[in-house]
């Protein structure tokens, strides 16, 4: 498991590059349109408005309790209507995590692009099974009197981590939080770290 998985399919690559050249031969899709999705996704949607949701959160206690109880609410005063997320806080007691295990459904339009390895069938099963070495994997280990709570995202439902802030970042502003929330925080299998000034 790590960071840029390279398990990626082959034959599926080739397909999706097969129906990408099709739809533009037949002129159904326009040459920059996948790039477009794609920067959409990487930097103009996602994992931005789950980096502000939480800076906002970690600044003002109001929006914290309203992205906890009505994450749809929340989202939507960042100007994203979704209604299918539930938000998961990290405490000093408890340490959330978030998989899919039937398939990879995943909060595109909150975090952006999905990691390969969160899709991969290793994370998918031991996530579930053993999260404590699976987390260990990616840096994170999680003393065994903090709980580890694994939520399993559904095509009805998907999940996003409010990760602690870390300690020096006090006087830090909402704009000023939010560069430093990555993507794999919000998943639950790192920790958001304070810039190496304040450390």
């Amino acid at each position: 498991m790590g960071k840029n998985h390279p398990n990626v399919d082959p034959y599926i690559v080739s397909r999706v590059r097969a129906l990408e050249s099709l739809l533009l031969e037949k002129g159904i899709l326009a040459p920059d349109a996948v790039d477009r999705v794609v920067q959409r996704y990487e930097s103009d949607t996602g994992p931005m408005v789950g980096a502000q949701a939480t800076a906002r959160a970690w600044t003002d206690p109001a929006y914290k309790r309203l992205l906890l109880e009505n994450a749809q609410a929340a989202l939507r005063q960042l100007g994203l209507d979704y209604g299918m997320l539930v938000v998961a806080e990290n405490t000093p007691a408890v340490h959330n995590l978030v998989v899919c295990t039937l398939c990879s459904c995943y909060p595109w339009p909150v975090l952006g692009l999905p990691p390969t390895w969160y899709k991969m069938p290793a994370y998918r099963s031991r996530a579930v099974s053993e999260p404590r070495a699976v987390l260990r994997e990616f840096g994170l280990d999680i003393p065994p009197e903090r709980e580890v709570r694994v939520w399993d995202s559904s095509s009805e439902m998907r999940y996003m981590v409010l990760p602690e802030r870390p300690p020096g970042t006090e006087d830090l502003g909402e704009a000023e939080l939010v560069p430093l929330i990555t993507r794999d925080a919000l998943i639950g299998v790192a920790r958001v770290q304070a810039p190496a000034a304040v450390r």
